[in-house]
């Protein structure tokens, strides 16, 4: 199979112009066939008319004397290469040459007795092509009369097979031209094709930012260019996300593990008290936890990206599980002096993965807590409407400037100081939430104003 474009294309060009040049041939053909037979019928019957009204002119003078009348009407008519003669009934008064064919015998008796005036037909055996024979029949003086004029078909089928030798030759060489031209058509049409395989060759993850520059193309070719600058977009931000992504996760695993080395190389540098032993021990297993459950965010969020981890969907109710999130964190918001309220006393059932629904919850409330001053209140609300279900977390702490509203669910993002490391987190709370809302065929929103508070209203469908 032939997997040049540019010869595919020529080659397609190529038969849509055969067939085009084949269906013209026939048609001119035909059209012009048709056109000199019916010229050649008006002819003669013209011709054949006229030879019938100088006969009578010349009967007139004549005194009906029909032979000498016919004589001189063939003598005036300009016959040429025709035949005409002229009959009296069925006998023959003059004619321009013998007529001793049987075919034109039985046409003259044909019209002797016929019914219409005049006759037009082929005789396939007149001469070396045939011959177009028209019988003409009229009154005079009570008396019936014929004219007979035959032409043969010799000049109009020469004139036909030169246009068919002129079509014969013709035909191949304007297709080698069209062949040709189209290929040299094809070749410029997807010039811009090549231009564009040429730059993208060029462009390589070091240099994702270049796009694809393709000048004044057609259309179809400036869609093709921008689909694949958009395309080289989502990539170039696609790879500027996984960069910073691996650069944060580099750094939130280095803290740990530098603070447990830190820790197991000052206790094993010297004998150390039982005490001091535990405190070291105490701190290796704190960062231990962190660092697990960092590498547990990391690895989810991978799987949900790869699109591997699947939901335990079950039949659940919403607000319960809102009740035992609220009682979960109550301790940590006592220590902090903040009040925490939750509105979710109604009965609503939830078909979903219970326990990432419950990390939803938990990470936004953790979320709320740690950026509300002491002092502060944090509440939570549960609302129906239909299949619509909203959770409603807000809280009255630091708030977030507008600039950072768009990044908040970026993995390892942090806007500001208030949200930094040193606040517990690690960046990636606000991602997983979002994760487990779109899993859910949900979605997540906020709204906050710096100094006095964020609300995110998750939306489920049931």
């Amino acid at each position: 199979m032939i997997k040049s474009l540019r010869i595919q294309l020529t080659a397609w060009y190529l038969l849509f112009f055969t067939l085009l040049l084949i269906l013209f041939s026939v048609f001119f053909y035909e059209v012009l066939s048709r056109a000199l037979y019916q010229r050649l019928d008006q002819t003669l019957s013209s011709e054949a008319g006229t030879a019938a009204g100088l006969f009578r002119s010349e009967m007139t003078e004549l005194n009906d004397e029909a032979p000498g009348a016919a004589r001189e009407t063939i003598a005036e008519v300009d016959s040429r290469n025709r035949l005409l003669a002229i009959l009296d009934g069925d006998k023959l008064l003059a004619a321009s040459a013998p007529v001793d064919k049987p075919e034109l015998l039985q046409m003259v008796a044909q019209a002797r007795h016929g019914e219409k005036t005049e006759f037009l037909t082929t005789i396939p055996s007149y001469g070396k092509a045939g011959a177009r024979v028209v019988t003409q029949r009229f009154m005079f003086n009570g008396r019936t009369f014929i004219v007979l004029m035959v032409e043969p078909l010799d000049s109009i089928r020469n004139d036909l097979a030169t246009v068919r030798r002129v079509l014969y030759l013709s035909l191949p060489l304007a297709l080698l031209i069209a062949g040709v031209g189209g290929f040299l058509l094809a070749a410029r049409s997807i010039a811009p094709l090549r231009w564009m395989a040429d730059q993208a060759r060029n462009i390589t993850d070091k240099n994702l930012d270049s796009r694809l520059d393709i000048g004044d193309a057609r259309q179809e070719l400036q869609i093709l260019a921008d689909s694949f600058n958009e395309l080289l977009s989502r990539l170039d931000q696609s790879f500027e996300t996984m960069r910073r992504f691996v650069a944060d996760a580099s750094h939130e695993l280095r803290t740990p593990i530098s603070v447990i080395r830190g820790e197991a190389d000052v206790a094993l540098s010297h004998d150390r008290s039982p005490g001091e032993y535990q405190e070291s021990l105490a701190t290796i297993q704190d960062e231990a936890r962190r660092l697990s459950r960092l590498v547990d965010d990391l690895l989810n969020l991978a799987r949900a990206d790869a699109g591997h981890l699947n939901l335990r969907v079950a039949e659940f109710y919403l607000n319960d599980l809102l009740g035992e999130c609220c009682r979960a964190v109550e301790s940590v918001a006592r220590e902090k002096n903040i009040r925490l309220d939750c509105e979710c006393a109604e009965d609503i059932n939830f078909r979903g993965d219970q326990e990432l629904v419950r990390r939803l919850v938990l990470n936004l409330l953790d979320n709320a807590i740690r950026y509300t001053p002491a002092g502060g209140e944090v509440s939570v609300k549960l609302e129906a409407a239909g299949s619509d279900l909203r959770i409603h977390v807000s809280d009255n702490g630091v708030g977030i400037a507008p600039e950072t509203v768009p990044h908040v669910f970026e993995r390892f993002y942090r806007g500001d100081q208030a949200r930094s490391r040193q606040n517990g987190g690690f960046g990636l709370g606000l991602s997983i939430v979002k994760w487990i809302a779109e899993s859910h065929r949900g979605s997540v929103q906020l709204s906050s104003k710096p100094g006095k508070g964020t609300v995110f209203t998750v939306l489920l469908h049931r």
